[in-house]
């Protein structure tokens, strides 16, 4: 039985193919940071340096949000729903030990030595913010006081001071997250762990607060363009409103957005379906329904685990033996 009524069922596979079949969803995402997040490879935060727009050639340096920064905290929010309604158990341990036949090691892929592997269906590529790496960084000065709440004891101050970037809130990283071959019931996993997760990056306990806004969906028989190329686009068309120290507008960066990637799908030579804007309104309302009910959640977990069991007794199973 469906779960979705507002879109095709031809965009999905009835069940997992073991080969690649032609069939992308590509979950169009905005990730907007809501506190000071860390990004960051040997303790410095990730940058680089490519030319700032489409159009506009100069060059210039942008923050880096590299993929697994992205997967792995979308893929720890979908096991712990898993886990939260029984579907896995706690010998199931993430990058140790994984139990083979549930939505997250068939989605997301897994690879255990000699006992199997599954290469992950979900592709993440690095994302970059919109404006510059200056402007949407600052450095803070931080500390461990004693319990007295000063950083002294018994006259002697504490060297525990240290400095450390940070990125600045409503920061925006635009992003494509690609699902290969969806069935319905994988589609609503990776779609519900993307709108549900809210920490990204180092520190997540106390720091890392981050809100995805999805603008749409593409479905279609190939890949689609690159976020950086993505995220040129949406600067061409913003370079008059960034104005620092002040941050972006984020319905400015919505609309840009939404105008930038269906003026790149017109370039693009595959066979697609753009549900964008108010295209996408009745499926996001649907989803976000179906999510917000513990029945809703757990029919959507079922659903996809059934999928996930029927490709492990048909393909991981067999390999295994």
């Amino acid at each position: 039985m469906s779960l979705l009524k507002s879109i095709d069922s031809k965009f999905f596979h009835t069940e997992i193919p073991s080969k690649p079949m032609g069939k992308y969803a590509h979950f169009l995402t905005i990730r907007v940071t809501e506190s000071y997040p860390l990004f960051q490879t040997d303790g410095e935060l990730n940058k680089a340096r490519v030319t700032a727009g489409v159009e506009d050639q100069s060059l210039m340096s942008r923050l880096a949000m590299f993929k697994r920064k992205q997967s792995t905290p979308e893929r720890l929010v979908g096991r712990e729903l898993l886990r939260n309604y029984g579907i896995i158990t706690e010998a199931c341990e993430y990058n140790e030990k994984f139990e083979m036949d549930h939505p997250d090691s068939i989605v997301y892929g897994f690879a255990i030595g000699d006992s199997g592997s599954e290469k992950s269906k979900v592709v993440v590529d690095t994302a970059f913010s919109i404006t510059p790496f200056d402007e949407s960084h600052e450095t803070f000065t931080l500390n461990a006081p004693y319990e007295s709440g000063t950083m002294s004891k018994q006259g002697v101050v504490t060297s525990r001071i240290n400095q450390q970037d940070h990125i600045r809130p409503q920061v925006f990283f635009p992003s494509i997250v690609t699902l290969k071959d969806p069935t319905e019931g994988t589609f609503l996993y990776v779609m519900n762990n993307i709108l549900r997760t809210r920490h990204y990056g180092a520190q997540t306990t106390r720091t890392g607060r981050l809100r995805n806004e999805l603008i749409g969906v593409v479905f279609a028989d190939g890949e689609i363009v690159s976020n950086l190329r993505w995220t040129q686009t949406i600067y061409d068309l913003m370079k008059d409103k960034i104005a620092p120290p002040d941050p972006l507008q984020e319905a400015d960066v919505l609309d840009a957005a939404k105008e930038a990637i269906a003026q790149l799908m017109t370039e693009e030579v595959i066979v697609h379906t753009d549900l964008i804007g108010e295209a996408f309104e009745a499926l996001l309302g649907e989803v976000k329904s179906l999510t917000s009910t513990e029945e809703g959640i757990q029919s959507l977990l079922q659903t996809a685990d059934r999928d996930a069991k029927a490709y492990y007794g048909k393909y991981v199973k067999k390999q295994g033996k």
